[in-house]
């Protein structure tokens, strides 16, 4: 792989196989089992090819169901792809509401696990745990489970994890969109910080403000395909045309 990009993607797509079977439970499938459940394909990701330089921050913007979730969800590796295949250079982490961490798990737990695949050592992680949990403002829930948790605590404990834990490539999706004012504000600061700095970002978000303040260069997705990716401008233009 050439080390001067942190992302390269050739020929990726991915398709979907949703049933459309309302009655898709034992009983049915056993008095049914002649005529299996009827599926449609949904062609999440349509054939693309891109490159993500180091240091760079990208923009990943579209229309809901465009498919930038399932874009960042496969470069993080939570998805396989159908066709192609991703190089990537440096350890990753998807910001999304916590996917990635075990909802069965604790904040504690979570916290050990997640900075594990980052690469640290359990050393390393008992240094940093205490500054986790005060940032995300969860000291009196470090050992509640997630699933009991909003999504703003959630949202609060991942980000935590990744400024902390110095993930190389960070996976942006709707953060700033997330949990209460104070967190909001505190979550921005931290991104302006010098943090980010030598940091590779893919930043998911509606909020064309914030592409345009933070992305050098933004890829417009349009029904599964990367109908554009270049100048952060001309894919802002693209986007708001076809939202009038």
């Amino acid at each position: 792989m050439n080390q001067e990009f942190a992302i390269q993607a050739k020929n990726i797509s991915k398709t979907f196989h949703i049933s459309e079977d309302s009655h898709n439970t034992v009983k049915h499938r056993l008095f049914n089992i002649f005529n299996p459940p009827r599926s449609k394909k949904v062609e999440a990701l349509k054939m693309m090819n891109f490159e993500v330089k180091k240091g760079e921050c990208i923009g990943l913007i579209g229309r809901n169901g465009s498919g930038k979730s399932t874009l960042t969800k496969i470069l993080a590796g939570v998805y396989p792809t159908d066709t192609g295949h991703i190089n990537i250079n440096g350890s990753t982490l998807l910001m999304n509401l916590g996917v990635g961490m075990s909802h069965e798990l604790t904040a504690r737990e979570n916290v050990y696990v997640s900075a594990s695949v980052l690469g640290l050592k359990i050393k390393e992680i008992d240094e940093i745990f205490d500054k986790i949990i005060e940032f995300a403002e969860l000291k009196e829930f470090v050992d509640t489970k997630i699933k009991f948790y909003s999504s703003g605590m959630v949202a609060r404990l991942g980000f935590s994890i990744a400024v902390n834990a110095g993930a190389d490539i960070m996976f942006l999706d709707e953060i700033f969109a997330v949990g209460d004012m104070k967190f909001q504000e505190k979550a921005v600061k931290v991104f302006e910080s010098s943090w980010i700095e030598g940091k590779t970002v893919i930043l998911v978000s509606h909020s064309m403000d914030t592409i345009q303040k933070y992305c050098q260069r933004s890829a417009y997705m349009k029904h599964g395909k990367m109908e554009f990716f270049g100048e952060t401008e001309k894919a802002v233009e693209m986007y708001l045309a076809d939202n009038n």
